[in-house]
């Protein structure tokens, strides 16, 4: 399939207009890594003085991991400095590492990502193909996010899988991309998680370490990472056909960008437009779009509880006998995890079927694999 439709800035801005946006600072990157630690620190503080805050920190504390991740992500953009060099040290082993990423690997995954957004070669679709779903299933996932079970999967099972020379199953309702990551990266992860576990010892506060940055990272931070993967993709249309449908941008509010999406990330259907504009420029590109009357096109949400609703709230057509031939074989075969997200663009293009029919075949296939 070819690559997604891409657009050139200057069918869209004169070069005036355009020049703030291909200028990187040489101190914006470095300082937004300081301001994510600076943040955590304060916050394990705050649980270490007023232990009744924990919940709080911890809260805080999961939301700045998803920060590194995304610092990370910026990273990958070589947004973090226009030094090369220090770009990827800042990125690698300041932000990816810690939370049991790679920067080297994630990169050509990303772009590969980009290259293909919302197309059956995206390595990311398996993160936005089965939704819609029922309410109950978001329910179930949101759950085994903050009871641990995902961080459990990802961070144990998958790379004990990867050390036996198993091939981790992919599965829809996973984050496939962290998976990935985790899996190779898992020695300099001990290794800095060791470190900073014999900081928090060596100031007496040893439990610190498993209270203020394990257990958020076990459960707050799978969350929000689940929901802004939800927000970044899902249920977004007409991706194959118009730059301006690769991903969706979400208004935040301030408990929103403290909470759940830090670092400008809810501007992702900027993003998608032009990948090498700073994140710190998204909120201004966003602002020019919508001078230019632009913003139509794109997929805005208010809020993230208004995509949580959309992605969690359409009723399943019936299944057609096709679909319903299809999900027996998913059930009965020992590989059905291992069918990628292409299967449902596959049948969603069938022929010799009307549209509501494709639409219930594609979403009972989705099911199938939940």
């Amino acid at each position: 399939m070819p690559a997604a439709p891409r657009i050139a800035p200057n069918q869209l801005f004169a070069p005036e207009d355009w020049a703030p946006f291909r200028a990187r600072s040489a101190v914006a990157g470095p300082l937004l890594v300081v301001h994510c630690w600076g943040v955590i620190a304060l916050a394990v503080a705050l649980g270490i003085w007023i232990p009744w805050l924990i919940p709080l920190s911890i809260m805080i504390i999961g939301t700045r991991q998803l920060g590194l991740a995304i610092l990370m992500h910026e990273a990958a953009h070589g947004g973090l400095s226009r030094n090369l060099t220090l770009n990827d040290f800042l990125g690698h082993w300041l932000c990816a590492v810690p939370v049991g990423a790679s920067l080297n690997n994630y990169r050509p995954y990303h772009l590969s990502h980009h290259r293909f957004a919302q197309q059956a070669e995206d390595p990311d679709l398996i993160l936005s193909a089965p939704f819609p779903v029922s309410p109950a299933s978001l329910r179930r996932k949101l759950i085994r996010d903050l009871t641990g079970q995902t961080f459990f999967k990802q961070r144990a099972l998958l790379p004990l899988a990867a050390l036996r020379g198993r091939q981790a199953a992919r599965a829809t309702d996973d984050h496939a991309y962290e998976a990935l990551v985790t899996g190779r990266s898992i020695l300099p992860f001990v290794l800095v998680n060791a470190g900073m576990l014999a900081g928090f010892a060596a100031a007496g506060v040893w439990w610190a370490y498993f209270v203020l940055w394990l257990l958020p990272m076990a459960t707050w931070f799978p969350m929000v990472t689940r929901i802004r993967n939800i927000a970044e993709h899902a249920c977004v249309e007409g991706s194959a056909a118009d730059a301006f449908r690769a991903a969706r941008t979400t208004r935040a509010n301030w408990l929103e960008r403290a909470f759940i999406a830090p670092y400008w990330v809810n501007f992702h259907a900027e993003h998608h437009l032009f990948m090498w504009v700073n994140s710190y420029n998204l909120p201004l590109l966003h602002e020019k779009l919508r001078e230019k009357g632009l913003l139509d096109r794109m997929e805005v949400a208010p809020g993230y509880l208004s995509v949580l609703r959309e992605a969690s709230g359409r009723p399943a057509p019936p299944a057609s006998p096709q679909a319903r031939s299809a999900m027996r074989q998913l059930r009965t075969s020992p590989n059905h995890r291992n069918l990628t997200a292409d299967v449902y663009r596959r049948l969603e293009r069938g022929t010799g079927r009307d549209e509501q029919s494709r639409s219930s075949s594609a979403h009972t296939l989705r099911q199938a694999s939940l």
